[in-house]
């Protein structure tokens, strides 16, 4: 059945929440910039006048001032703690984190995104990712295709094909801080190629090509990975429960995401 909200029929017009959450993104990342441009980080990270802080609420409620207007509830790491009891009925909810890479921000290598997600029945169906300081656009809906802003550009992403076996394939890891998980999986593979990056650009990583495969074998929250796994998953890739065929779902009772692995089409 289709769900009709604040004028939105949802299940028609994807299209039009998309361009509502693109714009959302682009705001935020104004927002953001402001701060990171001209703040003193000398301000301890995580206190209230810190530009990370500010950063995360203005980036927060610029988001907010759009994707409130859909009608459509909201679960944002910024906003307020919202139970399981209630937001277990939601068919259709936005889930954002306004500022994904806080140790990015802080180090100010630009490696920091805004995430904006459409999730229905546990699925991110519609996906926007803003990366502030290259002004680059991530976006997706489900069976649509993944595309990426650019310059004025759009070009569709897809990701590579690859092999198990393969040597060299190019894993997204922390070339310092290898969980014990993550190096065993490594071991298991051919010479591969480390490839660091902060934040969800690592799972863009895979979604674009730069990279094959991203195991996360460390805690994640549901809003720093649903909007780049609809991303990668428009562009053909997967994103699977830890040694498992079970994609990683949404909006569980506990917002902890279990140990996962992002990984191109495999080939036969």
């Amino acid at each position: 059945m289709t769900q009709v909200v604040n004028g939105f029929s949802i299940l028609m017009d994807l299209n039009q929440l998309l361009e509502v959450a693109k714009v959302a993104a682009k705001d935020a990342a104004v927002e953001i910039l402001k701060i990171y441009e001209t703040e003193d980080f000398s301000v301890e990270a995580k206190s209230d006048d810190s530009p990370l802080t500010k950063a995360d609420k203005a980036s927060h409620l610029a988001i907010l001032a759009h994707l409130e207007k859909t009608g459509l509830p909201i679960l944002s790491e910024e906003g307020r703690a919202i139970s399981y009891s209630e937001r277990k009925d939601w068919g259709y909810f936005w889930m954002i984190d306004p500022l994904d890479g806080t140790k990015e921000f802080i180090k100010r290598n630009g490696e920091f995104t805004v995430n904006i997600a459409l999730i229905h029945q546990g699925q991110s169906i519609l996906g926007v990712v803003q990366v502030p300081v290259k002004d680059e656009l991530y976006f997706a809906i489900q069976g649509k295709g993944a595309f990426k802003e650019l310059n004025n550009e759009t070009t569709e992403l897809k990701v590579n094909r690859i092999n198990l076996q393969d040597s060299g394939l190019k894993v997204v890891a922390s070339r310092s801080h290898l969980s014990d998980e993550t190096q065993v999986f490594m071991d298991g593979l051919n010479h591969p190629e480390i490839v660091s990056m902060g934040s969800s650009l690592k799972l863009l990583a895979v979604a674009e090509g730069a990279a094959d495969l991203y195991p996360r074998f460390a805690p994640t929250m549901e809003w720093d990975t649903a909007a780049a796994q609809a991303i990668v998953e428009a562009a053909g890739g997967v994103v699977t429960i830890k040694e498992s065929v079970q994609s990683v779902l949404y909006n569980k009772e506990d917002l902890l995401n279990p140990h996962f692995l992002v990984s191109c089409t495999i080939k036969r």
